[in-house]
């Protein structure tokens, strides 16, 4: 497994751009393109929730995530594979 890609690489504060579709535990599909600042990050131990917190188009929001193979699991680990870190000046 590659720990390095994995969500908790994301740095607090930094802008990213979905380069690879995916879908979270809610079922919203995260298309290419789509852009937003990291927040934070939380896990729930209970049924292995994640909660990826961001900032969307000047607003707060919140994307679910359940590390279980079956579900997410795969994407947490290999989440950087999905995103990338863009400069703010080079989405305006």
């Amino acid at each position: 497994m590659e720990y390095s890609s994995n969500i908790y690489n994301l740095t607090k504060g930094e802008t990213y751009r979905v380069t690879k579709e995916f879908i979270d535990y809610d079922k919203i599909i995260h298309k290419v393109g789509e852009i937003w600042i990291f927040e934070k990050t939380t896990f729930l131990p209970y049924h292995s929730g994640l909660t990826l917190f961001v900032i969307e188009n000047e607003k707060e929001v919140t994307y679910r995530f359940q590390d279980y193979p079956e579900e997410q699991g795969g994407l947490l680990y290999t989440f950087m594979n999905y995103v990338e870190k863009i400069e703010k000046t080079s989405y305006k």
